[in-house]
């Protein structure tokens, strides 16, 4: 076989191999076109640029037997077979009104070519209101797919997240609104074709926000394990989270924001300048319990990467802590850590929250799998320091090196506001609670002037008593975390086009 270029790519990189009609007029086969009738196929393939982004290249072969060129498709092809990993039949759901309006363009013109290509079968959904694919798969047959596709931004991935958890914990009999219930790990990964006005899970996943690489990275079959944290209030299931739970600062800018969506982007901008401005801090307690079974520490400086050791070796204690102590080992009083005081923000992430704006995101060194949250509590200070701590978000400067900042890995949390406490008819009784007895009287926290609300990967709780538990790897991503960047392409694994011909 002849081919036209030089070429080292791994067999699980390859997205299609199919045979191909040679053109006279093709460069560089002139002259074997005059020596004999021609037989090419061409191999679809990755190609690498920078800033994490994939693009589909190709390049051809050809040779004068036909039944030796017949004999490398098939030969090709049942290495694609073996590819265990690749989706075969995908859900997509597409939002038509997210971000900039541009889902089903975004979906039709880069990747459903891309699908076909790979020989993906799709069922296309077009939703039409909120919550329409949440509750589109409570009814569906998922387990005939291998995935399912969300084409918008970051609410349109919760929706389907919460549609997909969900549906199994319902179909395993486990009781969402226990929040001490061992829930059942969703097998069915998620692919994320970003097209809204903030792909925030798709950029920390991936480490670019852009529909061509996320296609690809569905089509080669990844797979990344994601943990996820469920709130609750008063043994009520209100939302899981996989970026960011933000009290003060984030709450704020969300629901300032939320009045103002006819301003489209620009209104995060304007609502964010104008809670700055307002400087408002918020009293509270919070109990958390530590990580102990993590192997880093939120200032360790170790950003979680493509097959992360410390997101493995987290995994596997916490199994073994489960295994030897069982989740009553969760309940031991000696476990909480308790703080009271006057916050500006209180935040949690399960990843490093990254975004072109910020590109170590509010904790760089957080991990996407490792069973546990970074709470990062900043404490009342001086509108100038807060405003140090948000510039050090854009540069690559420590922004937990303040006094006012603390930041630790937990696997669970209780936040209760003051004005929750004040109103607590037990709150005397604090240290048998672990004042996790949130106001029953108000169970929505309607007494805004002293309140924040909880910014839920973008959504609005408006309870600002909550308990939060991680869970470990609750789910899966069709995404490899955020690659290297090495330049190094030997390190290629060694089944390739260039091995095999």
């Amino acid at each position: 076989c002849v081919h036209t270029e030089n070429c080292f790519v791994p067999v699980s990189e390859i997205i299609a191999v199919e045979e191909t009609e040679l053109n006279k007029k093709q460069r560089y086969i002139g002259r074997w076109q005059k020596m004999a009738k021609l037989h090419a196929f061409t191999v679809y393939y990755v190609k690498k640029a920078r800033s994490h982004r994939w693009r589909c290249s190709d390049v051809m072969f050809w040779c004068v037997d036909e039944h030796l060129c017949n004999q490398w498709i098939q030969a090709l092809k049942e290495l694609l077979e073996m590819q265990k990993s690749r989706p075969k039949q995908l859900l997509v759901y597409i939002n038509p009104y997210g971000g900039k309006r541009q889902g089903k363009r975004i979906y039709e013109q880069k990747v459903a070519p891309l699908f076909s290509l790979a020989s993906i079968s799709t069922d296309v959904v077009i939703t039409e209101h909120a919550n329409h694919a949440k509750d589109n798969l409570f009814e569906v047959n998922i387990y005939k797919y291998d995935g399912v596709v969300c084409v918008g931004g970051d609410g349109m991935f919760s929706e389907v997240m919460h549609g997909l958890i969900g549906r199994m914990q319902k179909d395993s009999g486990i009781d969402q609104n226990n929040p001490k219930a061992s829930l059942v790990q969703c097998n069915i990964r998620i692919g994320i074709i970003p097209a809204g006005s903030t792909d925030c899970i798709c950029y920390s996943t991936v480490g670019i926000s852009d529909p061509v690489t996320s296609a690809l990275h569905i089509i080669v079959g990844d797979c990344q394990p994601l943990d996820v944290s469920s709130v609750h209030h008063n043994n009520t299931f209100l939302k899981y989270s996989v970026s960011l739970l933000g009290y003060g600062f984030y709450g704020d800018i969300l629901k300032d924001s939320e009045k103002k969506r006819w301003m489209g982007p620009m209104r995060y901008d304007y609502s964010g300048f104008k809670t700055f401005l307002s400087h408002h801090y918020y009293e509270g307690t919070i109990a958390y319990q530590p990580a102990k079974h993590t192997h880093g520490s939120p200032r360790d400086k170790e950003s979680c990467r493509t097959g992360c050791y410390i997101c493995k070796k987290s995994e596997k204690q916490l199994a073994e802590q489960n295994k030897e102590h069982g989740l009553k080992h969760e309940e031991g009083e000696e476990e909480w850590n308790v703080i009271k005081g006057k916050f500006l923000a209180i935040n949690a992430v399960n990843m490093s929250c990254a975004c072109p704006r910020s590109p170590k995101g509010l904790s760089p060194a957080a991990h996407l799998a490792d069973g546990s949250a970074d709470l990062i509590l900043v404490r009342k200070c001086s509108r100038f320091d807060f405003l140090r701590y948000l510039v050090r978000h854009t540069n690559q400067d420590d922004q937990f090196d303040f006094p006012f900042v603390d930041v630790y890995r937990v696997k669970s949390f209780q936040f209760t506001s003051k004005l929750s406490e004040d109103n607590e008819s037990n709150v005397m009784d604090i240290g048998k609670k672990r004042f996790g007895q949130f106001c029953r009287d108000h169970p929505a926290c309607c007494c805004n002037v002293v309140n924040s609300t909880w910014n839920c990967d973008g959504e609005t709780l408006d309870s600002s008593a909550i308990e939060v538990r991680v869970h470990c790897q609750l789910m899966k991503l069709f995404a490899r975390g955020i690659e290297e960047n090495c330049k190094d392409e030997a390190a290629y694994s060694q089944s390739s086009i260039e091995q095999l011909l």
